[in-house]
């Protein structure tokens, strides 16, 4: 094993090597000049080229002297037998999968085996960067152009993790933001960010703006703070508003290199076994720039990378699930085709989440299975218990969930049979009379993840199924008796956390399902729907010049007359009911009195007569 290290290590060298020749032979033919070019791994050491070939661990200098010409490899083998051509060594992510492979380091193969080593939501580093998966899809020279690769990391700023950093970013200097450790419990350790008083100050400004609902005053915040967190978040939804997607993504990235800039140094993103609390304010921005990036790397064509990012915000509060991102995580799966993922966390999870009592689970695990089940380098035993659970499963989520059949053909244009059109368990009942909390669960299950549901083998599967399920109904099996009540006993009503996840994702379907509790009140883009527990650090000022609690009258007569104040002094003292009245009252008078003195101030413009000729005539 050792041996095999040392010569891989050794090809890695030699691959090196070659394209740094290449990259001279280009330069020369250029015509630039050549003196004194040196390889980025030379240490100024002085090999020759005769030395190069006794001592190959060292780099030689490149000068303008006469080589001696080699030839150059065309191809060369690895100790696993893969040949691997020179195109191929260009793309690192590629070499990396290649050696990791051969040195049994791979946790994951091609065909989405994840080894059970690894804790399920452990997050990859190289996933978490889009460039890698579109590199897959198209090839290096697509995604990164025709740069050369030593112009390709010519940057000057810091590498991070959650995104790539551009040159077109304002320089970056400390906000005022950090992140301390408050507990380690079980191997589990709790963070949280914290905002310092300069931040403090900036947050408190950035509320007056957005309390005067003009997004000019957030962009000229900006300029000042470029790196405000919030201002990023709720400039990106306005940006998105206005069909800017390239700005609105460019903004969310900037926040999250604001937030990162601000990690612990124990703080893992791999780990998953580090915490954050939803409950505090300084928290959340994380939380929702991650699943704000997501959502644009879904539409970008990213899955996996996007996967990886839900993976991460699930893994900083399991238990509660404060964006309840599972309620995508298995599309993600699905989209990205890592199917086993997907039956590994519902087998996991399924005994302590109750995973198939969500309606996404429940079509979408057995999805996966048949997926599976399609895989032709699989063993036949393997298939075919793939096709056992793919079967029993979707005949379990028909049976607990018939509402969600008729939708699901109607998003993907597909007319069901005479028998199963006319049958009164996957009828128009089965719909009215769901709860309202099922209803968004299932809108947002058929809104996102139809689109998978159209190919022609799916549908052909599916509708055996369903003459299945409807033979059981018609027998009168218990089991569907059993599901009925469940439908009824749940589902009565939604907790915060699935309407903040509907609002966040802006499915039409699941939107136009909440309840108008939830619509009546006002959402704001960087903390939608707060916990009722809030944990509360530091609290705004109250202002003295505009007063928080104006009614409209009274926002109206100051447009009128800016210096009318109906509430008039603030008080410092306690908020009581005899103050109020009188207050009341007192406010009431004054009102009349202003009045009084607009009524009194207006002085009305006489028309002009037709014996003056000399009237202005812009009256009418």
């Amino acid at each position: 094993f050792a041996q095999i290290t040392a010569e891989e290590s050794e090809d890695e060298l030699l691959s090196r090597e070659e394209r740094a020749d290449a990259r001279l032979s280009e330069r020369d033919a250029a015509g630039g000049n050549k003196e004194g070019a040196v390889t980025e791994e030379t240490e100024g050491d002085g090999q020759g080229d005769g030395e190069e070939a006794e001592q190959p661990d060292q780099t030689p200098v490149l000068s303008n002297k006469p080589r001696k010409k080699k030839k150059k490899r065309k191809t060369k083998k690895t100790s696993a037998g893969e040949t691997l051509e020179d195109n191929d060594l260009e793309d690192i992510d590629s070499l990396l999968e290649k050696i990791e492979d051969t040195n049994g380091l791979s946790q994951q193969t091609q065909s989405g085996i994840i080894a059970g080593s690894r804790p399920l939501l452990y997050v990859e580093h190289r996933n978490l960067n889009p460039e890698n998966e579109l590199k897959r899809y198209f090839g290096a020279r697509t995604v990164l152009g025709d740069l050369r690769p030593r112009q390709r990391q010519r940057q000057y700023v810091r590498s991070m993790w959650l995104t790539v950093p551009k040159n077109t970013w304002p320089r970056y200097s400390k906000t005022g933001m950090a992140m301390q450790l408050v507990d380690t419990r079980r191997g589990v350790q709790y963070f949280t960010f914290e905002h310092h008083r300069e931040y403090q100050q900036v947050q408190f400004k950035f509320l007056d703006a957005v309390d005067s609902m003009d997004p000019n005053n957030i962009v000229l915040l900006l300029q000042m703070n470029p790196y405000h967190v919030d201002s990023l978040l709720q400039l990106s939804d306005v940006c998105r508003m206005q069909e800017d997607h390239e700005m609105a993504r460019d903004l969310i990235e900037r926040a999250l290199y604001s937030l990162e800039c601000a990690f612990h140094p124990v703080f893992s993103l791999t780990s998953g076994t580090c915490r954050l609390d939803y409950r505090r304010p300084e928290n959340r921005a994380f939380f929702l720039a991650v699943f704000k990036h997501l959502i644009f790397l879904e539409r970008r064509g990213c899955p996996r990378t996007a996967l990886e990012f839900c993976k991460l915000i699930l893994s900083l509060d399991p238990e509660n699930d404060p964006l309840c991102v599972l309620l995508m995580i298995d599309f993600l799966s699905l989209r990205a085709r890592e199917y086993t993922f997907l039956t590994r966390m519902f087998q996991e999870w399924e005994s302590h989440r109750n995973l198939s009592q969500l309606p996404n689970f429940a079509f979408s695990v057995p999805l996966a299975y048949f997926f599976l089940s399609q895989q032709e380098e699989r063993s036949e035993l393997e298939l075919s218990q793939a096709r056992e659970r793919a079967t029993r499963l979707i005949q379990l989520a028909l049976i607990m969930f018939p509402s969600v059949l008729m939708p699901l053909l109607d998003h993907c244009s597909v007319q069901p049979d005479a028998r199963v059109a006319s049958h009164s368990f996957f009828g128009l009942n089965a719909q009215i009379s769901q709860p309202p909390a099922l209803n968004q669960l299932t809108s947002l299950y058929v809104g996102r993840t139809h689109s998978l549901w159209k190919d022609p083998a799916v549908m052909a599967w599916l509708e055996t199924n369903v003459h299945e399920v409807l033979r059981m109904v018609d027998a009168r099996d218990p089991l569907v008796e059993e599901s009925e009540h469940k439908r009824k006993m749940r589902y009565q009503s939604a907790p915060r956390n699935i309407y903040r996840h509907i609002i966040l994702s802006e499915m039409k379907e699941a939107t136009a399902a909440l309840p108008p509790e939830v619509t009546s009140q006002p959402v704001m883009g960087f903390d939608p729907l707060p916990p009722l527990d809030s944990i509360v650090s530091y609290t705004r000022p109250e202002r003295t010049n505009h007063p928080s609690n104006e009614s409209t009258l009274s926002l109206f007569f100051r447009s009128l007359l800016p210096n009318f104040n109906l509430q008039g002094d603030i008080r410092h003292d306690g908020d009581g009911e005899a103050g109020a009245g009188q207050d009341l009252n007192q406010g009431v008078n004054r009102l009349m009195a202003a009045m009084r003195d607009m009524l009194a101030n207006i002085q009305f413009q006489e028309p002009p007569r037709d014996d003056n000729p000399e009237g202005d005539g812009d009256w009418d």
